[in-house]
């Protein structure tokens, strides 16, 4: 998995409305990347919707936000318009974006073990370099979390 003080993997995927975005294009600037198992499950929306809803407290502080997962872009669409979210998805169905960053791992619920994405946000700096991964994100603080130094 990415740790503190690697380098922003450069990538390039679509977001809900098929427009193609890359890492190059937040150069510059802070960046949250939050990777979520799949739209419109219950804990991805908690966690989605938690973060929209701070959307103006984190760009206040200088922050653009995205998240990723492996749903289409079809998907990602709907989840983006039925809860109103306020920054872009990225549809990353080949694990492209989800193999560099490191969180396809084994999980295990009740016992079942099965490869998933693990719920993890990284934050960069404007140079580009990993300031922090949280890696037990609360989903109903995510913001919160995202905030506290």
């Amino acid at each position: 998995m990415l740790k503190v003080g690697d380098a922003l993997p450069k990538f390039e995927s679509m977001n809900q409305e098929g427009e193609i975005l890359k890492s190059s294009d937040f150069s510059g600037k802070k960046l949250v990347i939050f990777f979520y198992p799949q739209a419109n499950t219950p804990t991805c929306t908690v966690e989605a919707c938690n973060l929209s809803d701070n959307f103006p407290d984190l760009t206040k502080e200088g922050f653009q936000v995205i998240g990723i997962s492996g749903d289409s872009v079809k998907k990602q669409k709907n989840f983006h318009a039925k809860f109103n979210l306020k920054y872009d998805l990225l549809a990353d169905e080949n694990h492209h974006i989800i193999d560099q960053f490191g969180v396809w791992q084994e999980k295990s619920t009740f016992g079942k073990k099965y490869m998933g994405i693990v719920r993890t946000t990284f934050i960069f700096d404007e140079n580009g370099i990993c300031t922090r991964v949280i890696s037990k994100v609360r989903s109903k603080e995510a913001a919160q979390q995202i905030l506290e130094n």
